[in-house]
């Protein structure tokens, strides 16, 4: 060999083996994140209906995480990975990433709310701000190839999407709340296609009748193959089970005919969605075995909020008025032949679900694997969650949190190699929208704080010792208010820390009008409608889509017959729903009855049966039909069924009662 060959050689040699070494000093990162995927939505957290057996694959290679927080609604747990920070402190706090940005003198708050309103509220960020430095930008800075595939969320213009945030190679669309469809054609932007909203991004069609979440993992693989001999981060983030609920019927058709020996979880679309997303992952976790880098991969399994327990139920009003030739017809028709009223999940034991600060909406799972760092087939119940993933990803691999940013979170390494704990006194939750509250996991205890009464949820501190009480059905802040004081004391830490923008008074608000509104002389409390008594008849004007007066005052344990005497020239569907004292909430199915309002401008009569059975009721809602409107109601009243004289009775043209 000549001279010069072996040099050659040698240098090969050497660089061959300097490659290697290096590669195993920089092990890959794949974060696999499920949508609207809750905490008992795996067999591996307990579920005894739907099939995960590549989850259970994964967890007997990880440590698993049992008490893992997301924020309750996916936008802010995605931008809290990113940047290790609080939604408090990002200020993406909705899921509004499909919306357009607001811009960027705008005011936060709107100048002025309904004089009912005792607070106006801050809005979400649309969008994640381009000045944080997300994980993607250290690891793609730090020679990582970067991919991001799926849904996104965090900006509805191209100059907020993962493109624009460290992502080398992308696959997503927007805007994107859930995908366009499961199923190809995709509904993405293509000449001359028929269609009322063209998605953007750079998602393709496949051949008709693709399915989404096999197509966004055969993206995610070629990302794989690709950059199989250099470090990368693959950012896989599911559709699935999020909405629009596109599901494989041949899995569907099987998973009806089983049954949850449990009692809770039925919903045949929601098992075979979940049945997709675990092949998903399966097929990566063959991926990197095939290619042998399972050992130098760092591997994270997560949920973005807690599963969905509201969607497509008979509650659900914004689905009353539709009918054939709207674009939801089939679709719900689809839901009504195999889930009937079924929502899509159960979070049992856990208390409610997605977009609720409780354990239901909040508690996800959390896996995470590395082969030769992280024991196997492990369990562990600290309190952790998503702030923590970002710290935790770079404290792995060796790189410098970005100067100047703060980052909330804690790196969760030394639980993961068993080497110690984390220095942190509570954990928090920051959720200014829908039933605003503020919460604080310290230890077993957790402290909710209201900003104001909600009509469901009255008291504006709630406490509960989770490691007694994980379904959170006993409230403890009467009977505990030195602890109430402490904790109540870490969230005004937590606020005056990372700025979050509370509740503003309303310059507008009218404590006569709200007063109206809550009309607590008559034991009547309303929701999207405002009540006052004019010429003997109480009016209320009707504005949302669940409009209903609700009351504590109708005690009865047997059938009820309510009898109203009203007018209401808009008419429509309503319906009246009750729970009662052996129920923490109202059940999702069931104890409803419907009545119809007729579109007249005079008085009518209506008759309502309620079947009560067992307990005694302890709240009842009286719902109207949905949108803007006017009633005038003259008398409430309820009988025992067969009796002549009422229990309960709203005569507003005579004394109040």
């Amino acid at each position: 060999m000549r001279f010069s060959h072996l040099v050659l050689a040698l240098f090969l040699a050497v660089a061959v083996a300097v490659s290697a070494g290096h590669s195993a000093d920089r092990p890959n990162v794949v974060l696999f994140l499920v949508d609207d995927m809750g905490w008992m939505d795996s067999s591996v957290y307990g579920s005894k209906y739907y099939e995960t057996p590549n989850m259970e694959r994964l967890a007997k290679q990880s440590m698993r995480f049992t008490d893992a927080y997301a924020v309750p609604l996916c936008s802010p747990t995605r931008a809290t990975i990113l940047t290790g920070q609080y939604s408090a402190r990002h200020r993406i706090t909705s899921a509004s990433g499909h919306q357009p940005a607001a811009p960027p003198d705008a005011s936060p708050y709107p100048a002025k709310g309904k004089p009912q309103q005792r607070f106006l509220y801050a809005a979400s960020k649309n969008y994640l701000d381009p000045g944080l430095v997300t994980l993607a930008e250290v690891l793609r800075d730090a020679g990582y190839r970067t991919g991001h595939f799926g849904k996104w969320h965090l900006g509805l213009m191209p100059e907020h999407w993962p493109e624009t945030q460290g992502f080398e190679t992308t696959w997503h669309c927007a805007p994107d709340p859930g995908p366009p469809s499961y199923f190809s054609p995709y509904d993405v932007a293509a000449e001359g296609r028929p269609t009322g909203q063209h998605h953007v991004g750079n998602i393709t069609d496949g051949p008709d009748g693709e399915y989404i979440t096999d197509r966004l993992t055969d993206e995610a693989l070629k990302f794989i193959d690709a950059h199989r001999d250099e470090p990368f981060f693959l950012n896989l983030w599911q559709y699935g089970v999020h909405g629009p609920w596109g599901h494989k019927e041949a899995y569907t058709a099987e998973f009806a005919k089983k049954t949850d020996p449990r009692g809770f979880q039925r919903n045949p679309i929601m098992a075979s969605m979940l049945k997709s997303v675990d092949e998903s992952l399966g097929r990566v976790l063959d991926k990197l075995d095939s290619l042998g880098l399972t050992e130098n991969t760092l591997f994270i399994f997560f949920s973005d909020n807690g599963g969905n327990t509201h969607s497509n139920t008979p509650d659900d009003t914004k689905l009353a008025n539709i009918k054939p030739g709207h674009p939801k017809y089939e679709f719900l028709n689809d839901w009504r032949k195999w889930a009937g009223p079924e929502p899509p999940t159960n979070n049992a034991p856990l208390r409610e679900g997605k977009g609720r600060i409780y354990e239901g909406g909040q508690r996800v799972p959390l896996m995470v694997r590395w082969p030769g760092k992280i024991a196997p087939d492990t369990a562990n119940d600290t309190v952790v969650g998503a702030i923590d993933l970002y710290p935790t990803v770079l404290d792995a691999l060796g790189l410098e949190k970005p100067a100047g940013q703060i980052v909330d979170g804690l790196s969760i390494l030394p639980l993961l190699r068993q080497t110690g704990g984390l220095d942190r006194k509570a954990y928090f939750t920051w959720f200014p929208h829908l039933i605003p509250a503020v919460s604080v996991r310290a230890g077993d205890w957790k402290l909710i704080r209201r900003f104001e009464p909600h009509p469901s949820y009255p008291e504006i501190r709630e406490l509960y010792n989770l490691k007694d009480d994980l379904g959170e059905t006993h409230n403890l802040a009467a009977k505990m208010p030195d602890k109430v004081v402490e904790l109540d004391a870490l969230i005004d830490g937590f606020i005056a820390d990372t700025g979050a923008l509370a509740p503003k008074p309303n310059p507008v608000f009218s404590e006569t009008t709200a007063a109206a509104t809550r009309a607590p002389e008559f034991g009547l409390v309303a929701r999207m409608c405002a009540m006052t008594v004019v010429d003997g008849a109480l009016r209320v004007e009707v504005d949302g889509r669940a409009p209903f007066l609700g009351t504590a005052q109708v005690r009865h344990s047997g059938p009820i017959v309510l009898k109203l005497r009203l007018k209401a020239p808009a008419g429509g569907a309503a319906k009246v729903q009750w729970k009662t004292a052996g129920q923490d909430d109202f059940p999702q199915q069931g104890q409803v009855a419907e009545y119809t309002l007729l579109s007249q401008p005079g008085w009518q009569e209506i008759s309502v049966e309620l079947p009560v059975a067992g307990d005694p009721t302890q709240l009842v809602r009286l719902y109207f039909p949905p949108g803007k409107s006017i009633l005038e109601i003259e008398s409430i009243r309820y009988f025992a069924k067969g009796a002549d004289q009422p229990f309960r009775e709203w005569n507003f043209g005579a004394t109040k009662p």
